[in-house]
C-alpha cells in the first residue's frame, strides 16, 4: 500500500487579533495595535509599553510590557526592536497570551486567519492513507473540525461521520481547539474496513488457539462467519 501521500495545510495570518478591554473615554471594548512601542528610560531602569488605539474613538492606551526592568536584563537586539517599533516585535506582543493574561484582557481572533492547503487532488475514497501536516503561522485557537471543513470542503456532519468511522484519525477530539502544529491521517473506506476485518480475524485465530491449547472445541457458530468471509 502506498503510504507516501502527504499534504501540507497552513494556518496563515490575515490580521492581528483585537484586544478586548474597556476604553476610559467611550463604551467600546475593542482596541487595535497602533504599531508602536514606547520605551522610557530612568537611569538604568526601563519601562516598555505596547500602545493600543481604541477602535471607536482612537484613544491611545498603554499595555505594560516591562516595568522598572534593568537595561541589562533585555537583549540588545530586543531593546532595539522596541525602540524602532519593529513590526515583528509589535506582532509578537499583540499576539502574546501571557501578556494578555498578565494585563487581564482578552484577545479576539475573529477574522485573523485563513487556511492555505497544499494538497494534490487526492480522492477521499482512495484506500491509500493521506498524511496531512497542519502548520500554524500564528497561535490562533481554531476548532479542529472547522479546519477539516475548510481543508476538505465538507460539511460539519460529514466531517464528524468520517471521524466516527475511523476515516480521519486525529491526535485529539474534533471539537478541540488547536493552536500548534499537528498531523492527521485520512484513510479510504477500503483500508479502514480491511483493518477492522484483519483485527477480527486475528481475534478469532487467537481464541481458537487458546481453546485448542486447553483441549476444547471451537465455540459453536464461530466457523461459519470465518468461512463465509474466506469465500468472499
Amino acid at each position: 500500500m502506498n503510504t507516501d501521500r502527504k499534504a501540507l495545510w497552513a494556518v496563515r495570518q490575515s490580521a492581528l487579533p483585537a484586544v478586548v478591554r474597556s476604553c476610559p473615554d467611550c463604551p467600546s471594548t475593542r482596541h487595535r495595535a497602533s504599531g508602536k512601542i514606547r520605551v522610557n528610560a530612568n537611569g538604568k531602569l526601563l519601562d516598555v509599553w505596547l500602545l493600543l488605539s481604541c477602535a471607536a474613538c482612537d484613544r491611545t492606551s498603554k499595555v505594560p510590557v516591562h516595568e522598572r526592568v534593568h537595561v541589562s536584563a533585555l537583549e540588545p537586539a530586543r531593546l532595539v526592536a522596541y525602540e524602532i517599533n519593529d513590526p515583528s516585535a509589535v506582532r509578537e506582543l499583540v499576539m502574546s497570551a501571557s501578556l494578555a493574561a498578565k494585563n487581564r484582557y482578552r484577545l479576539d481572533w475573529t477574522g485573523t486567519w485563513e487556511l492555505e492547503t497544499r494538497m494534490p487532488l487526492y480522492a477521499l475514497d482512495d484506500p491509500s492513507p493521506l498524511s496531512v501536516r497542519v502548520g500554524f503561522e500564528l497561535p490562533v485557537p481554531v476548532r479542529v473540525e472547522r479546519l477539516l471543513q475548510l481543508g476538505l470542503g465538507l460539511s460539519r456532519a460529514e466531517v464528524r461521520r468520517l471521524v466516527a468511522d475511523g476515516r480521519i484519525r486525529l491526535p485529539f477530539a474534533p471539537d478541540a481547539k488547536a493552536h500548534r502544529d499537528f498531523e492527521l491521517t485520512i484513510h479510504g473506506p477500503g483500508s479502514v474496513d480491511a483493518a477492522k476485518h484483519a483485527k477480527a480475524l486475528d481475534g478469532s485465530a487467537a481464541e481458537r488457539s487458546d481453546l485448542a491449547r486447553i483441549g476444547l472445541p471451537p465455540a459453536p457458530g464461530r466457523e461459519l462467519p470465518r468461512r463465509a468471509t474466506a469465500r468472499g
